[in-house]
């Protein structure tokens, strides 16, 4: 008896029930006999088991402990809770109670509590005992004790981990809700205690590991855990392949591991496992966007029942997801749709989305111009921002639709209404670098080149020369003004100050600055230099998708191919030129500018007659090709007075698409002289002369 009372068989503190009979079971351990005055709620609740001894509850030296401090911690005592479970031995308990967790039998549905196993008793005496370290890792976690906290609750596991290897073992609920609370708690606990590889593991082993987790209890966790992958920072690894099904699909990334917990979650909520939780997608949003698949995520938004989210709000986030994947005609309908006059006209961020999209194309520029102005008009005074960036889409949309009208006279208007529109949003952000960017270009395109010039190195300034474009326009204009040798050294700066993958388009530039410094050789070299650069962007998996699609000014391999062919035509290497025009026809089989070099070819070698049908094909094929009318116009001129109406109609159409376009203006001055037209000749002749001038190696159109 006395040996019992010094190995600490007496445990309750002052507040538990009276003192405990030493019961007389000479069996180790010693029991704990609690009286029955004790109340039932107390004793049986915290998951003693009944004894044969009518007169009350036996409990054991690790249970009464277990029960004791279970008390303790339900009234907020964790302190002292904490000091009644250090009293428990973990190890000696589960080697106690280790005949009722090995000795399992996979669960069977349709089992009535009579027939469960004798060796699995509904109330087992570890589950109290488990439980107890279970709330002893909370306590430790409340004082701050995180890693004590984490490896308290990963014992509880390792102490269970053998039950679920062989499939899902019979055991009391309570048992299981421990073993659930407990692989919860450890990954949390980690991740308090700043051991991040150690959280990472714990959440594997989660989800990974038979724990039998119901489904709301395992959805939490895949939450957490994809949180933690996206916004952790840490020092991330594949998981372990020997975790991993056969043909299973194994995550390369932090984002992908998230975004394949997300859509699991997802597919658990559509076959109504889960309830909704709207932070799901929005994780999966910033995790999709990181990757770069808005096609993806529309998909994973298309499948969200309605009622859910506001169907405008929809519409809105779908138009946002196509139009970041290029099918700027989905998003613009969808963006028609939310703005309808019976959903929401008035709202500001789906028409600055609008106008945006518009903005981009000549025959949508009419219609982005109501979508600025309707910014405008309902920005708030105070909201200088807002009316900035509405003023600024419709200078843009203004200058898109200068270039579409039939009347000189309308477009002069239209352009002088557009450096109106980008001058007032100026004002209002004067350190707009985008804003800064569209004014020089409209500026170049008006030939006021000074203006331009200005701001092309306001621009540079301001980006620290780290965005290529600047540079490309500030080249284009001292091209214009007849400034090569500058203008390649303003290239040869930027190739210095802008990265490997945004040098393409400055290569580009480069090329055309030889040729027009009668330098073809060397043009030919900077091809060559291009043409490796595109290739090795295509065996890149970063950059495959704009070294093949061209976007945002990148130049692809068929444009290469194509330089190529028109350059060694100018040179007459006319089988060198041919087979520059069948690497850009596997790469495009229908394109009006290698139809257009085709022709060129047959014409410099007087074959007029196929000259002709290789120009009228390049028409067909894109009936807005300027080059090819100009080429039409210019042949047709030639074959007598009888095609010249023909020709002048040719001629004037490509004016009307591209008025700066100096041999559309030269050629046309010959026909109107061919027919006498000596005063409309000299005219057309004076504006060549002045384009030429001004004329830049590379069209200012190609940076906007």
């Amino acid at each position: 008896m006395a040996q019992d009372l010094d190995d600490g068989g007496e445990v309750a503190p002052a507040e538990a029930a009276p003192m405990a009979e030493v019961a007389a079971d000479p069996s180790p351990p010693a029991a704990v006999v609690a009286p029955a005055p004790t109340p039932e709620g107390e004793l049986v609740k915290a998951g003693g088991t009944e004894s044969s001894n009518p007169e009350g509850l036996s409990l054991n030296y690790e249970e009464a402990r277990a029960l004791l401090g279970r008390l303790e911690f339900q009234k907020g005592n964790v302190e002292v809770a904490l000091r009644v479970f250090d009293g428990i031995d973990l190890q000696a308990a589960i080697q106690q109670f280790q005949p009722s967790l090995s000795d399992k039998t996979p669960s069977k549905k349709g089992r009535t509590k009579s027939e469960l196993p004798s060796s699995v008793p509904q109330n087992n005496p570890a589950s109290l005992v488990l439980e107890a370290i279970y709330l002893k890792s909370l306590s430790l976690q409340k004082l701050g004790k995180s890693t004590e906290a984490a490896n308290q609750c990963k014992s509880v596991l390792d102490s269970v981990e053998s039950m679920f290897q062989n499939g899902t073992p019979d055991i009391e609920q309570k048992l299981q809700e421990t073993v659930n609370k407990s692989v919860e708690l450890l990954p949390e606990a980690w991740k308090h205690a700043g051991s991040y590889q150690e959280a990472l593991v714990a959440y594997r082993r989660a989800l990974l590991s038979p724990w039998n987790l119901d489904d709301e209890c395992q959805t939490r966790i895949q939450k957490r855990f994809a949180a933690f992958l996206l916004y952790g920072s840490i020092d991330w690894s594949p998981p372990s392949l020997a975790q991993q099904a056969e043909g299973s699909f194994v995550p390369k990334t932090n984002v992908e591991e998230a975004i394949l917990l997300l859509m699991i979650v997802q597919r658990n909520w559509h076959q109504g496992k889960t309830h909704w939780d709207p932070s799901v997608m929005e994780h999966l949003t910033y995790a999709l966007s990181l990757c770069g698949e808005p096609l993806v995520l529309a998909k994973q938004i298309e499948e969200v029942l309605p009622g859910l989210y506001a169907r405008t709000e929809r519409w809105c986030t779908l138009a946002l997801c196509y139009s970041a994947a290029g099918q700027k005609d989905t998003a613009l309908n969808f963006l028609r749709k939310s703005l309808n006059k019976l959903e929401n006209p008035n709202d500001i961020l789906a028409l600055l989305l609008a106008a945006k999209i518009c903005s981009k194309e000549c025959h949508l520029a009419s219609e982005g111009v109501e979508y600025a102005k309707r910014v405008t008009a309902h920005a708030e005074s105070s909201n200088s921002h807002m009316k900035s960036v509405g003023l600024h889409l419709l200078g843009s949309c203004l200058g898109k639709k200068s270039k579409i009208v039939s009347s000189d006279y309308q477009r002069s208007l239209l352009q002088t209404e557009t450096l109106k529109s980008l001058t007032e949003s100026i004002s209002l952000n004067r350190y707009n670098t985008e804003l800064i960017f569209d004014m020089g270009v409209e500026y170049a395109e008006q030939r006021n080149m000074n203006a331009a010039l200005r701001c092309a190195k306001e621009f540079i300034e301001a980006t620290g020369g780290s965005v290529s474009k600047g540079w490309r326009l500030l080249a284009l204009i001292l091209s214009a003004q007849q400034r090569f040798s500058e203008a390649e050294v303003a290239i040869d700066a930027a190739l210095d100050e802008t990265g490997k993958l945004d040098q393409g388009s400055l290569l580009r530039v480069k090329a055309k600055l030889k040729v027009a410094q009668s330098s073809p050789m060397e043009a030919v070299e900077a091809y060559r230099a291009l043409l490796a650069l595109v290739q090795a962007q295509k065996n890149s998996s970063v950059s495959c998708k704009n070294a093949t699609e061209g976007v945002d000014g990148s130049v692809t391999e068929f444009e290469i191919w194509q330089g190529l062919a028109n350059l060694y035509s100018s040179l007459s290497y006319w089988r060198d030129a041919e087979i520059c025009l069948q690497k850009a026809r596997a790469l495009k089989s229908y394109s009006a500018a290698t139809l257009h070099a085709e022709g060129y070819m047959h014409q410099a070698q007087d074959q007029t007659k196929d000259a002709l049908a290789a120009y009228v094909n390049a028409f067909s094929t894109e009936l807005e090709h300027v080059p090819s009318k100009v080429a039409i116009g210019a042949l047709l001129s030639k074959q007598g007075a009888r095609f010249l109406p023909a020709a002048r109609c040719f001629l004037s159409d490509a004016l009307r698409v591209e008025p700066t376009n100096r041999m559309a203006w030269l050629y046309l001055g010959k026909v109107h002289r061919s027919d006498g037209r000596i005063t409309d000749a000299a005219d057309c002749f004076q504006a060549a002369v002045m384009l030429e001038e001004s004329d830049p190696v590379e069209s200012f159109s190609s940076l906007s």
